[in-house]
């Protein structure tokens, strides 16, 4: 039979120079690589099963249920059947999750049951995505709905370890990966900035970034990727400016990562903007 896999992305405004995605997907086998969001990522299964590796652990995700990763949480997602599974997600911003005290909530259990909440956030998503709305009015609609969220299944931040040695290595190596994007460094130069071998280097950077540089450094230049389809800009033209190789290693990271090629992304990002 043949595939019917899909992703479509819109954006809603929401004032104020801020935005927020919004992902209409279907899969039958396709499995994210593992990575991460900036945002909370705030799905609602639609049809079949999806199971996602968080945390250490798996996820089940069925029909009506709702799912929260966190921002930074490493993550990947895939079919948990052979019939594939069908889900609409929105990429919130922090701000719009933040507890009483204004801290961003912490999602001790990832997947909730709360049926009316995952209609209501169901109709929103595709109300938004089927025209563009008012800024104000998406404002309003996705706090309200947010925050319920955030009420109803959140709490406070748990208090998070202060830094440790391997924290500090980790993300000075971030930094310098995003800086030198082009031509960035090899393993044994960063190794030697710390003293450390290739292995002690690789074993600091995943403990708190969740990957390894290569893939973290793809993710990044993906995400940067996206800014440039958005402009306008074409794949072939995208991939050399953001470090990789050709449009197919742009395409193929691309897919991995947000599920859908990158014209496919530039022409559902652009239709979006008319």
């Amino acid at each position: 039979m043949a595939s019917r896999e899909e992703a479509v992305w819109r954006r809603a405004p929401l004032g104020a120079g801020q935005s927020l995605d919004l992902l209409t997907a279907r899969f039958d086998r396709h499995v994210y690589a593992p990575h991460s969001h900036a945002e909370y990522t705030i799905g609602v299964c639609v049809g079949g099963l999806e199971v996602i590796d968080y945390r250490g652990g798996r996820l089940h995700v069925g029909p009506g249920e709702i799912v929260i990763l966190e921002p930074g949480e490493v993550h990947t997602g895939g079919p948990g059947t052979t019939d594939g599974y069908a889900y609409r997600a929105l990429y919130a911003p922090q701000s719009l999750l933040a507890g009483a005290a204004g801290e961003p909530s912490h999602f001790a259990q990832p997947v909730v049951d709360d049926p009316a909440l995952a209609a209501a956030l169901r109709t929103a998503h595709t109300e938004l995505s089927a025209q563009p709305a008012d800024a104000l009015e998406a404002e309003s609609r996705l706090s309200w709905l947010l925050g319920a969220l955030a009420t109803r299944h959140g709490s406070a931040r748990p208090d998070r370890d202060p830094g440790s040695g391997s924290d500090r290595i980790a993300r000075a190596v971030r930094d310098r990966l995003a800086d030198e994007l082009l031509a960035p460094p090899a393993l044994t130069e960063l190794a030697a900035d710390f003293g450390l071998s290739r292995y002690q280097l690789l074993r600091a950077f995943r403990d708190t970034m969740g990957l390894p540089p290569y893939a973290w450094l793809a993710q990044h230049r993906v995400a940067r990727a996206r800014v440039l389809l958005e402009h306008g800009l074409r794949p072939a033209e995208v991939a050399g400016l953001v470090g990789f190789a050709d449009q197919a290693h742009l395409t193929r990271w691309f897919r991995r990562v947000l599920g859908v090629t990158p014209a496919a992304y530039r022409n559902s990002v652009q239709d979006g903007l008319r």
